[in-house]
């Protein structure tokens, strides 16, 4: 088949398949063009998962009637100028409208602030029509109706229409949490409407934003996060340890204002979390990348989702060091939502019967009232029966005028012999106002010989022993192994390991580092490096898959984390054995010691698995339980 110029719709249609991926990837280009287009005001209304419609309204400066035409050519722009390395908007390609109208009927209506009136200009599956007055507000409507009936085999790789609102809502709520002080409205007919009312542009308000689109808990259970490294800076808030998801899909990072996934970003962020989150938990992230344009490419993928940077493992070293930092100096914090899962537990809830009976929801009385059998109610046989009463078989009869209130024959029955109590006493004396003053509180209790019972000033804490002193074990194995050269093994015979040639230059490259923590490595000839040592902490190894997981990592993030994580897991194993085990008697001494070591010990608010290693309710919420409040 001859070489042959393809035809322009034929063009736009091939830009549609790599830029439009779905009715989402509209309105991700619709909007930005708004907000480049200096929108105070964003309204998308979509219809049957944005396939039937898509329409996004806003206030901005709008396009002039001249320019509509060049508006939905392709590569006709406003926002770049002669340096493609100097991209300060989210949109520069000139390639959505273009590529949008020639699978869908597209209409673009528009009104400058000094326009007398409005023009439209449309599009039906690559065919322009000829512009004509309207009338409209100032700003512009863009209108997209029947996406892909141009091209239908798209439609049959669609979801369903739950699915594309969703991602429509995924994609509205990525894009408003970087612009704080833009009023966004999604309704249709396929959605509940979502409306993220503008803020101020300072971090207080850029927090409300969070939270308008996060949920209200995030704001209580997350960390500021600001930093600067050789001209990029970090902002934001990460999770507290104990506040998770599971999965990563409310992870916000932000390169220059834009929206995107970067598995660099993802990574360094899965790595700054690895000592404190479980394997199948996520932390909530939202974090800002400010930069010189020129030091980062946004031009490396279609939809411009990913992005690639001069010196990977600067923004990487930054991410991990400054969320570490962060979570070091925040201190012990537990989450809220662990109080409000206490809470929930507390409270009677509503009992289920197949038969009348108490319907107070409170178990005691459920478990006597389904115990009593057919016959009914029997008070003798409660545990909630009156202790100044005497029954017999026919129910309640007279009161006992020898023994009235809690006698003596009655109260026996408790002093029998040794029963366990959740509130026996730490100690006889009271908590001094130091200890009560502390974080963590004075240890008043310990229950189930694995739950450490202390009170602060306004709430009760409740301790994991075994998961605390498991933390406060692992970190202090951490310090010792990293704040000195890791002890290694010489292995009898060097092993050879082949690798391709910028491998092993790599490695050779990182051979320093390498040795620190035990792996003496050195190059053997082309292809090939010769280890001829390991750490002795880990043991009989796989040397040579050990080798190629660290190449490859360096390969991907210039790091050698690989290794240090397998020696941090060999640390934590470590702590586990080595910590106080549950069933464990301690004195108060030893609990208060256990707390304050708690407080001093960055991270301590979960144990090296994950787990919360305690819980918080206050006294507010204790009152709420009780009807005090």
């Amino acid at each position: 088949m001859p070489i042959r110029q393809l035809s322009e719709t034929m063009i736009n249609q091939i830009a549609a398949g790599e830029v439009i991926e779905r009715p989402a990837s509209v309105v991700k280009e619709l909007v930005e063009n708004a907000l480049d287009a200096g929108a105070s005001k964003v309204e998308v209304v979509t219809s049957g998962g944005g396939l039937n419609l898509i329409r996004v309204t806003d206030d901005g400066s709008g396009i002039p009637e001249r320019e509509l035409a060049l508006a939905i050519a392709r590569h006709c722009t406003s926002k770049l100028t002669e340096d493609i390395n100097d991209i300060r908007s989210l949109g520069f390609r000139g390639e959505a409208l273009p590529s949008i109208g020639s699978v869908s009927r597209l209409s673009i209506r528009s009104r400058t602030a000094s326009g007398d009136s409005a023009a439209e200009i449309g599009i039906e599956g690559g065919r322009v029509l000829p512009v004509k007055p309207a009338a409209a507000n100032r700003g512009t409507t863009v209108e997209v109706r029947d996406l892909f009936f141009a091209t239908p085999a798209r439609l049959k790789f669609m979801k369903g229409e739950r699915a594309e609102s969703s991602a429509i809502s995924d994609v509205v709520k990525r894009i408003a949490i970087a612009f704080p002080t833009v009023r966004f409205t999604l309704a249709g007919s396929d959605r509940t409407t979502l409306e993220l009312p503008a803020t101020e542009g300072s971090a207080e308000g850029s927090l409300r934003r969070v939270a308008q689109v996060m949920g209200a808990d995030f704001p209580d259970n997350s960390i500021a996060i600001d930093a600067m490294r050789e001209g990029v800076h970090l902002t934001g808030h990460v999770s507290i340890p104990s506040f998770t998801r599971a999965n990563a899909l409310q992870q916000y990072a932000y390169v220059n204002g834009r929206p995107v996934r970067d598995k660099l970003i993802a990574g360094a962020i899965r790595g700054a979390f690895a000592d404190v989150l479980p394997r199948d938990r996520h932390a909530v992230t939202v974090l800002f990348l400010m930069l010189d344009p020129a030091i980062v490419d946004v031009n490396v993928h279609p939809a411009k989702a990913d992005v690639r940077f001069r010196d990977p493992g600067l923004v990487r070293g930054l991410i991990v060091g400054a969320i570490r930092q962060a979570l070091a100096e925040a201190g012990i914090r537990s989450a809220t939502t662990g109080a409000a899962g206490m809470m929930a537990a507390f409270r009677p809830g509503a009992a289920s019967y197949g038969h009348g009976g108490p319907t107070n929801g409170h178990r005691s009385y459920d478990a006597a009232f389904r115990a009593s059998g057919p016959t009914g109610f029997d008070p003798s046989r409660s545990s909630q029966r009156p202790l100044d009463m005497q029954f017999d078989g026919a129910g309640f009869e007279r009161g006992n005028a020898g023994t009235g209130g809690f006698g003596e024959s009655d109260q026996a029955a408790f002093d029998a012999g040794p029963l366990a109590s959740a509130d026996a006493r730490a100690g006889q004396n009271e908590a001094t106002e130091t200890l009560l003053g502390a974080v963590l509180g004075a240890a008043r209790a310990q229950v189930h010989e694995n739950y450490i019972v202390a009170q602060t000033r306004d709430s009760l804490v409740i301790v994991d022993q075994h998961a605390a002193h498991e933390r406060l074990v692992y970190e202090a194995l951490k310090n010792a192994l990293h704040s000195r050269p890791v002890p290694s093994q010489m292995l009898l015979l060097p092993e050879i390991i082949d690798l391709p040639e910028e491998d092993a230059e790599r490695l050779a490259m990182h051979s320093e580092t390498l040795a620190r923590f035990g792996l003496g490595i050195e190059r053997f000839g082309p292809g090939a490096v010769a280890v001829r040592e390991t750490p002795s902490m880990l043991g009989e190894t796989n040397v040579g898959q050990l080798v190629r997981d660290l190449a490859d990592e360096i390969a991907d993030n210039d790091t050698v984390e690989t290794l240090k994580e397998r020696l941090d897991k060999i640390a934590g194993t470590m702590a586990c054995h080595g910590s106080v085990r549950s069933g464990r008697l301690l004195k108060a001494e030893e609990m208060n010691a256990l707390l304050r070591q708690m407080e001093a010990t960055p991270g301590s608010g979960t144990c090296n698995h994950g787990r919360p290693t305690y819980i918080e309710l206050k006294l507010a919420d204790i009152e709420r339980l009780f009807g005090r409040r």
